[in-house]
């Protein structure tokens, strides 16, 4: 069935909501052109922030927990014995419990990352001369995020598919690491091919074309700005791991 035909027999605005859910991956330009007039966030932000939260709690649920806590101590480098590694135990958050941390603290931390990208947006408008309201930034952060969404089924469909003796971040298949490269934990890179994710080039141009089609400035503004924060961040990971 056509995607555009199923969406005329949804209310006007589901209809709209529906026809921008497509447009994000299909048809970004139309999108972003749309938000210019009406700019909104609410829809992106809360299924950016119900994938995430979902992906990771149905780990920690799955996750076999005696197998968890052990992989923890072995990944912070300890060596114990038997009596020591069951102390530890008594005192570590167990894998339900960290699902439960997760599931309250994620929305917090998305929500967070949306509002300070957003200001970011703002205070960039105005550097390049550009009407950017904080609603518009929103916007920006949040429709430019949904490829997130598919990183976050792809982690769902591993839980239910993987042994639960598997690591989270194994889960994360888009990742630089483990897609390209598998680094023990202790490698100086290992935390940032296990952060960066490839979804990031898509969310990268999102948020270019979204200023490119708004402000109709040049490729090279539109992806500095867009760019910008991430190269800021993986940066200093990077320096990091090469100190």
């Amino acid at each position: 069935m056509n995607p555009r035909a199923a969406v005329r027999i949804i209310p006007k605005h589901g209809e709209d909501v529906m026809s921008q859910l497509i447009d994000v991956f299909l048809e970004p330009a139309k999108l972003w052109s749309g938000q210019k007039e009406r700019p909104t966030f609410l829809v992106p932000a809360l299924l950016v922030a119900v994938a995430t939260v979902l992906s990771t709690t149905l780990y920690f649920f799955n996750v076999d927990p005696q197998w968890f806590v052990e992989h923890q101590l072995q990944a912070m480098g300890q060596e114990m014995s038997a009596s020591e590694l069951e102390k530890m135990k008594g005192v570590m958050p167990g894998a339900r419990m960290q699902g439960i941390i997760a599931a309250v603290s994620a929305p917090i931390v998305m929500a967070i990352v949306f509002a300070v990208t957003a200001l970011y947006y703002l205070l960039a408008g105005k550097v390049a001369g550009h009407a950017v309201s904080y609603r518009h930034g929103l916007s920006l952060a949040t429709w430019a995020a949904m490829p997130m969404l598919i990183g976050a089924v792809v982690s769902i469909i591993g839980v239910f598919t993987s042994s639960p003796q598997t690591t989270y971040e194994s889960l994360q298949l888009l990742s630089v690491d483990p897609l390209m490269v598998q680094l023990p934990m202790d490698h100086d890179w290992s935390t940032l091919a296990k952060s960066f994710s490839l979804l990031n080039l898509w969310c990268w141009f999102l948020a270019a074309l979204g200023w490119k089609t708004w402000f109709r400035t040049g490729w090279g503004q539109a992806i500095f700005v867009a760019v910008l924060p991430g190269v800021v961040i993986y940066g200093v990971m990077a320096l990091f791991a090469l100190l």
